[in-house]
């Protein structure tokens, strides 16, 4: 029997890069049934929403999608799709490994890294719970916290909202020590802030405090976020699974696919309880539509923790093994594999896609 899954193939180089992916999967023999539902900027100027109703409702019936790139503009426009998908349908944990592959450029050749960020998807700034400057509720919002415990906020400021529920917070802890306990990982360490953010990192900080106490199994530790910065970039095979807030999630995510060669190798995953998103944790590219030469291995990873997800487990293992030899062989790959970025051997997203299905056998 076909899995049932919603392909979102999104906008600027999505859609090349959705195409690669689905051929990849497609080549495992993996019988899926592809629901292709469109949503971004191209959407939104059609029907004025980056949205859709049947996007959600899509989901909703499959209970799982591989999402392509969507472009969010910087200061203007609509707020994040991928924001507005986890909330929607309360997608809580946003799982992204960050594993070196042999052939990728890094300054950590000599050291093994093999990291996975656990960030919780659906609290802490990214609510979007904020206040405008000038705005008379923000008047009044500045005054009630003078009021309330005597701190005076400057009249020309806008406020954001940083939300830590106990709930929230013990559901990824939670889900972090459960997926190091599956996957035969040794540690878990708490990321935060909770030295200056006493009431909403250190509820996160108590929580997981007290989360530990159950999986006495697993080695349990915790790091002031600034610090945990430090500490990657100088050891970070010291490091294992990593358990965050939403913001420290997005930033520490990002430093750690640096350490492994960029968001080109970097898969993500988004799991909530009835459904799951899955999506390279890089942008949509625009400038690059059309021309069929960015590099598609976080979306074709993406792609594998989707098939582990659906249970296929033999098939993933065989597409991201083909993954890593194309990549160590470093023939049939994009431009930004090379060792110079104007190599003439450069292939391109689809080429790349074939040598990976080829590697498959």
């Amino acid at each position: 029997m076909a899995h049932q899954v919603t392909l979102i193939p999104g906008d600027g180089v999505g859609p090349e890069l959705a195409e690669a992916t689905r051929m990849c999967i497609d080549a495992t023999g993996v019988k899926i049934d592809w629901d292709v539902q469109e949503a971004g900027v191209d959407v939104m100027a059609r029907l004025g929403t980056p949205v859709p109703d049947s996007v959600i409702e899509s989901i909703k019936r499959t209970g799982v999608a591989l999402k392509a790139p969507i472009t969010t503009p910087v200061g203007t426009g609509f707020r994040s799709v991928n924001v507005y998908l986890r909330q929607a349908l309360d997608l809580y944990a946003c799982v992204r490994p960050c594993k070196q592959y042999k052939g990728v450029r890094t300054y950590f050749d000599q050291t093994k890294i093999d990291l996975v960020i656990v960030r919780e998807n659906t609290e802490d700034l990214y609510t979007g719970i904020e206040f405008e400057k000038g705005k008379p509720e923000t008047a009044e919002l500045i005054a009630d916290i003078k009021r309330l415990n005597g701190k005076a906020i400057r009249p020309d400021s806008g406020i954001s909202i940083k939300p830590i529920s106990v709930t929230g917070s013990e559901r990824i802890v939670k889900y972090a020590f459960e997926y190091a306990r599956k996957h035969g990982r040794k540690k878990v360490t708490a990321v935060h802030k909770a030295n200056i953010l006493k009431f909403s990192d250190g509820l996160f900080l108590d929580v997981a405090r007290t989360v530990a106490k159950d999986y006495t199994d697993i080695e349990f530790e915790d790091r002031i976020v600034d610090n945990m910065c430090m500490q990657l970039v100088q050891k970070p095979e010291l490091y294992d699974v990593m358990v965050l807030p939403n913001l420290y999630g997005d930033i520490i995510s990002d430093l750690c696919a640096g350490l492994i060669g960029g968001l080109g190798v970097a898969p993500g995953a988004n799991i909530g309880e009835k459904g799951a998103v899955f999506e390279a944790t890089h942008g949509s590219a625009p400038k690059y539509k059309g021309q069929w030469k960015l590099n598609p291995t976080a979306l074709i990873l993406s792609g594998v923790l989707m098939l582990e997800y659906l249970g296929e487990a033999e098939a993933a293992e065989r597409l991201n093994k083909a993954v890593a030899d194309v990549i160590a062989e470093g023939k049939n790959v994009t431009y930004d594999m090379k060792p110079h970025r104007d190599d003439p051997t450069a292939v391109g997203t689809r080429e790349m896609a074939q040598a990976i299905i080829k590697a498959m056998g």
